[in-house]
């Protein structure tokens, strides 16, 4: 009987809670299930977890999330996964670099988010708690601004607050601090290599005259003087400067992946090593320099890589973030004392008051409201609430005050919206970088070439000098340790150009990823709509218009902002300052002075008062039905056609006649049919996913170029549908809204609008600023000419060893040589990296 009831209780598609016999929550996920077909994986009608933004634990187990600072590969993801994995009481462990975002779940009875926290904090890696960012509990493991921040903490993202805390920006300043001093120390050891040892090797290969005093001059070198000074400056260079790359190729052999920064990290150390080898013997040659050079040039790479992204994170950091974190708490003697969300209990009565976010889900306890609640369902138009309806955690009062009953469980909507985007996020693994792969393939027949030198040299009976100096030059000139410097620099440039650009590009996976997108899933308010309300038509007396604008004016709603900004602006001559754009009646009509409002009342759907001595009512038509008014001619027909268009149609009148109508809504974008042209005509098909209903959505299922249109679309069917669609595609999401998050995140690719909330930018791969939806080709314009020249840099980063490996064959090898080399090298991959992707 149990599972009778509980296989009908939960929607096929996204698993909410529908009522006994009803297969699906809304006729958007029915539509989606019955046109995608059963889910990819097992057909299975039960709802993954994560999906739904539920923790996939078992009762006895908590589930933790982190940031990880330092986390640039899908290698760093196995790594953090097996270092949390061999904690006593860990379960399970997923990390991904993509989101550099780590899930534990872990049993609370064998350890702790803080003690795995520390865990996690080791070989350079630094780990925060998810929910312990400044703006929700900045004392929470000392990563937040402190106090002085906590109360600006809805100005910022919640990705901003993780990434700006005290600790993280102390640890950024230090390694940048290091590197500095580092490359300092470094500058000093190169003074002798540049005015001595650079002509000293040159005057062996050429007779110039100026080069004279050098022939023959420090043919050795006093191995005992030099040694100590050469080897603790060039040991602080590698400690100072080049430790984060030392620390990779460490990773890189716990874990047996070869990467690019163990190329890198074999040259330093093997030039490092015959540098010591060559100076005790007496020699010249010592290549020090080349372990400076290297160290010094593939970390300022991945510093100006990690620079770059930091300033795409920093222009999302202005976007309004929508959780709460505290609540009014209504006292039984009427009184009211805030507390935060965290302490709340079931039952607790809240005091919602007008222009605030309900802080958790429950129950309107008395009286009623308007409430906005698209930044968690997706419906674009405002919802009248009265007692007993349902309060959705993160919605906004626009009118009236609500006095809320807490639901048993404590938490908002929004705050299971940033679950289920963290769950998505740390699902989300990223794949190994191209250089990355090439690495692993250049490794083998580096070894190869390293031990089959070693073997000659044994076989040929060199003495143990030789034979070491030999295995070591021959790494120093086989190994392509420019890949190390090609990847980052490659990356940055192009997200800086994407940037440039107005696209926000937040990991270098995304534009491998963006080549490969099949199918491009837009939401429809915000997005292919300007998500703005105005007054798109206006068909009434002007007098009427401006009283209406009056009223409007003392109202929050976000229909009453459009007819306030519409109708009440009066100049010296009397003309409305943007009513006339609204319809064919001009607002004014001559009066010079505004009008004066004696009396106000506010109803659940709409507005009432004297306005110059008439009493005047703006509203639904049921609210005329209701207060006994007449509706003149075809308005009633007029404001159904309006609302089965989707828009909000609103009656004025005066002295108990309904005179007029104001027609309010968003549009869609002026680009919106040209771009979703362009997609198809590139062959990528386009899908549109919508919380708003079908009335709403009629204009746009009329396009032949949408494959498919869903309306009516919970925020977890969005998810689902996402995920089905991805079964056989590669799919990308465009989106807004906090509604839209968990999707965002579900799709193999993420793109948010500029406009959009913290939520949905934090969820995104990838955020196109100014909401521009042309973006959306650009991007796919930069991903492919990124992908390119990505290609090209690899390619010059081979120069090193095009030049020294015959160099070296010819006898003719000095660490001039490879110095030079390395500057031919360096230059060629600069030089291509800094041009433009695409033509301005």
């Amino acid at each position: 009987m149990s599972d009778t009831r509980a296989e009908t209780s939960s929607c096929r598609l996204c698993g909410a809670d529908v009522g006994d016999g009803e297969r699906f929550c809304s006729r958007g996920c029915r539509e989606i299930h019955e046109t995608l077909g059963e889910p990819p994986e097992d057909g299975s009608d039960e709802q993954p977890a994560d999906a739904t933004g539920s923790s996939a634990t078992a009762d006895d187990a908590a589930r933790a999330f982190f940031r990880i600072d330092g986390m640039y590969s899908a290698l760093c993801e196995a790594y953090l996964e097996s270092v949390a994995e061999k904690r006593e009481g860990v379960r399970e462990a997923t990390a991904s670099y993509v989101t550099e975002t780590v899930r534990v779940d872990y049993d609370p009875a064998l350890t702790s988010a803080d003690e795995l926290r520390s865990a996690l904090t080791t070989t350079g890696y630094t780990a925060y708690r998810r929910d312990g960012v400044a703006g929700r509990d900045s004392s929470a493991e000392g990563d937040g601004d402190g106090g002085d921040r906590g109360n600006d903490s809805s100005e910022t993202t919640h990705r901003s607050r993780e990434m700006t805390g005290l600790r993280k920006r102390r640890s950024e300043d230090v390694l940048e601090m290091r590197y500095v001093v580092g490359i300092v120390f470094g500058s000093f050891l190169l003074v002798p290599y540049v005015t001595i040892l650079y002509p000293v090797y040159l005057a062996d290969i050429v007779d110039w005259r100026f080069l004279a005093p050098y022939e023959g001059a420090f043919a050795t070198l006093d191995g005992l003087i030099l040694l100590p000074l050469f080897l603790s400056v060039t040991g602080a260079v590698l400690y100072l400067s080049g430790m984060p790359l030392l620390r990779g190729a460490y990773v890189s052999l716990r874990l047996r992946r070869p990467n690019t920064q163990l190329l890198a990290a074999v040259t330093v150390v093997a030039a490092f090593a015959y540098g010591t080898v060559a100076l005790a013997l007496g020699r010249n040659d010592v290549y020090y320099d080349l372990t400076i050079l290297v160290a010094a040039t593939v970390m300022a790479a991945l510093f100006y890589e990690a620079t770059v992204k930091r300033r795409a994170l920093a222009r999302l950091t202005d976007l309004t973030v929508s959780d709460v974190g505290e609540a009014r708490l209504l006292e039984a003697d009427g009184t009211t004392r805030t507390v935060p969300t965290e302490r709340l209990a079931a039952g607790d009565r809240l005091l919602v008051r007008e222009g605030e976010r309900i802080p958790v889900d429950g129950r309107l306890a008395e009286g009623s409201c308007t409430v906005d609640e698209a930044v968690v369902t997706g419906e674009s138009l405002p919802v009248s609430k009265g007692a007993g309806d349902d309060a959705v955690g993160g919605s906004l009062v626009v009118s009236g005050a609500a006095v809320v009953d807490a639901a048993d469980r404590t938490e908002s909507s929004l705050e299971r919206l940033t679950e289920t985007v963290w769950n998505l996020q740390s699902a989300t693994h990223g794949v190994s970088r191209r250089a990355d792969r090439l690495a692993a393939r250049a490794t083998p027949p580096v070894a190869l070439a390293v031990a089959g030198v070693g073997a000659a040299a044994l076989a040929l009976g060199w003495d143990a000098p030789m034979a070491v100096t030999a295995v070591l030059a021959t790494a120093i000139v086989a190994t392509p340790w420019a890949l190390g410097l090609a990847a980052p620099v490659s990356v940055a440039t192009s997200i800086q150009e994407a940037l440039d650009r107005g696209i926000v590009v937040f990991d270098e996976t995304v534009f491998e990823r963006l080549r490969e997108v099949d199918v491009v899933v837009f939401d429809k308010t915000g997005t292919l709509t300007t998500g703005e309300m105005r007054v798109l038509e206006a068909d009434a007396p002007p007098e009427l218009l401006r009283a209406a604008g009056a009223l409007e004016d003392r109202a929050a709603h976000p229909a009453a902002t459009a007819i306030r900004d519409a109708f009440s602006g009066w100049n010296e001559s009397g003309d409305g300052e943007d009513g006339a754009d609204a319809g064919e009646t001009a607002v004014g009509d001559g009066a010079d002075t505004p009008p004066t409002v004696r009396e106000f009342d506010s109803h659940e759907t709409g507005v009432e008062g004297v306005v110059d001595g008439r009493r005047v009512l703006v509203g639904h038509p049921d609210l005329f039905r209701e207060r006994g008014w007449t509706l003149e001619g075809d308005l009633a027909s007029r404001a159904a056609t309006a609302r089965e268009r989707g828009r909000l149609p609103v009656l004025v009148g005066t002295d108990g006649r309904a005179s007029g109508i104001i027609v309010v809504g968003d549009e869609p974008r002026s680009e919106w049919v040209e771009s979703l042209t362009r997609l198809q005509d590139a062959g990528v098909e386009v899908v549109v996913l919508t919380g708003d209903d079908t009335a709403a959505s009629a204009f746009l299922e009329r396009r032949a170029d949408l494959a498919h249109v869903f309306a009516d679309v919970p925020p977890a069917g969005k998810t689902a549908a996402i995920e089905r669609l991805a079964a056989d595609r590669r799919v990308a999401m465009v989106g807004d809204g906090t509604n839209d998050a968990p999707a965002l995140a579900a799709a193999d690719l993420g793109i948010s609008l500029g406009g959009g909330t913290a939520l949905a930018a934090d969820a995104a791969d990838l955020a196109i600023l100014g909401d521009d939806l042309a973006g959306v080709e650009r991007a796919i314009a930069l991903a492919r000419a990124a992908g390119d020249r990505a290609t090209q840099n690899l390619r010059l980063a081979l120069s090193y060893n095009a030049i020294v490996i015959p160099i070296a064959l010819a006898g003719l090898l000095s660490p001039l040589m490879t110095a030079a080399a390395l500057a031919v090298t360096v230059s060629l991959v600069a030089a291509n990296a800094s041009r433009p992707l695409l033509d301005r």
